[in-house]
């Protein structure tokens, strides 16, 4: 297993600087820059601002002093967020969108896993068709129609829930978390339905029935178990779609997270923002996936003898 987490790594560092070399050149691809807003200033400090951050200097000069700065864990200052480095404004929004993306997780696997096995052992019931259907238009609209829909009805029309905000308690949070699960919700749901009728039918499943093991423990030490293999593969790309859907359901509801930054920042050509959040992002999904990677291993021994 060791030996398996140190090629995973490898491989993750020149995909990383991949990122890194796309996202840099793409942004400064992009009409406009960080200072176009600023009022008219002369040219003499337009030069001196260019030189402090070294935007004058070749593309590729720049790309390696960033790049240089960034192995060291240095981001560099906020073009737009004066007197704070980008690092400081990821460690402020990142417990926020942690805390979001975290509870949007264990909402859809709880509910997803429950509603899938659910349909799978009541399949072609009413009660299959249902989960199903709902499922596939928790599939088709995205959750950037989603957030707006439900404010509009729990916020506008019901008045029961606050419709922005963060940290004021339970309720806030509700609406962006649903936003933010229920495409994950669905996608679980599905999945763990067929796996949950393909093991249903599996020579063990039939073998433990035989041996006369009552059906509740079968299905909790035996059928879910090997159920939740397809689930566990697919959290990879789950928290990788929970991480990008922040950064709309951030900016929709207002919440202070890194998404909202991100943002912010793309609007605002700050360019060292963008990359810090690029860069932050993309080693949390890469990490995110070798954790997956090494759960599967546990739940899977083929994997892990592999």
């Amino acid at each position: 297993m060791f030996s398996f987490i140190l090629k995973r790594l490898a491989g993750a560092i020149p995909t990383l600087l991949i990122i890194v070399t796309l996202a840099f050149f793409l942004i400064r691809a992009a009409p406009g820059g960080p200072f176009d807003k600023e009022r008219s200033v002369p040219a003499e400090v337009a030069a001196n601002l260019n030189a402090v951050y070294h935007l004058d200097a070749p593309l590729w000069e720049q790309y390696l002093y960033y790049l240089g700065n960034a192995v060291q864990g240095d981001f560099g200052p906020s073009f737009q967020y004066r007197d704070f480095t980008v690092t400081e404004l990821i460690g402020a929004g990142f417990p926020v969108s942690l805390s979001l993306g975290l509870t949007a997780i264990f909402l859809a696997i709880t509910i997803g896993m429950s509603l899938g096995a659910i349909a799978a052992l009541k399949q072609n019931s009413a009660i299959d068709y249902a989960v199903m259907a709902t499922a596939m238009i928790g599939i088709t609209i995205p959750n950037f129609v989603m957030a707006p829909l439900l404010t509009l009805v729990f916020g506008v029309y019901l008045h029961v829930l606050p419709v922005g905000g963060w940290g004021d308690g339970p309720a806030q949070a509700l609406l962006p978390v649903i936003a933010l699960a229920l495409p994950q919700v669905a996608y679980i749901a599905r999945l763990t339905r067929g796996s949950m009728i393909e093991v249903l039918r599996s020579n063990f499943v039939r073998t433990a029935r035989a041996k006369g093991l009552p059906e509740r423990l079968m299905l909790t030490r035996h059928a879910m178990k090997a159920a939740m293999l397809p689930v566990v593969s697919y959290l990879g790309p789950a928290s990788a779609a929970v991480i990008t859907g922040s950064v709309v359901i951030e900016q929709i509801f207002g919440i202070p997270g890194i998404g909202r930054y991100f943002v912010q920042g793309a609007l605002n050509r700050d360019y060292t923002l963008v990359m810090g959040v690029v860069i932050f992002y993309g080693t949390l999904i890469l990490s995110f996936n070798l954790i997956v990677d090494i759960i599967y291993g546990f739940l899977d021994p083929k994997v892990r003898m592999g």
